[in-house]
């Protein structure tokens, strides 16, 4: 196993890494709305939703990889209403075929986050 960090993307608010790679398949953390530069969450749903493509875009660099590279994501959101909202987000950074997906509305995202999004990508070796 390797583990995946990189300089752009948010560090870990706990003790986990933002990736590990482990055969051809990397494995990303969940990804919240935090600019790193700011170590700030981004204000409002759809700041956070492009926040969170791109930090998860960073991490996927450090392998060489980017989200057309993504195979499954798991979507977890603070209120279940902002579903449509998000999918209209989701639909501006990936493509035919897209990935397997799930998502679900939980009681509380960390630190008061609107969205998460953790995703599998595969290596094309």
């Amino acid at each position: 196993m390797k583990r995946l960090d990189s300089a752009k993307a948010p560090q870990a608010v706990g003790p986990y890494s933002q990736a590990l790679v482990t055969g051809d398949l990397v494995f990303l953390s969940g990804q919240v709305g935090i600019d790193r530069q700011t170590g700030q969450l981004q204000n409002g749903l759809e700041e956070q939703t492009h926040q969170v493509f791109r930090n998860i875009s960073y991490v996927l660099e450090e392998e060489g990889l980017t989200l057309k590279d993504v195979v499954k994501t798991l979507v977890l959101l603070s209120d279940i209403q902002d579903y449509a909202t998000v999918n209209g987000i989701y639909a501006q950074y990936f493509e035919e075929p897209y990935p397997a997906r799930s998502a679900f509305a939980v009681a509380a995202l960390p630190l008061g986050a609107k969205v998460e999004i953790e995703v599998v990508a595969r290596i094309a070796r």
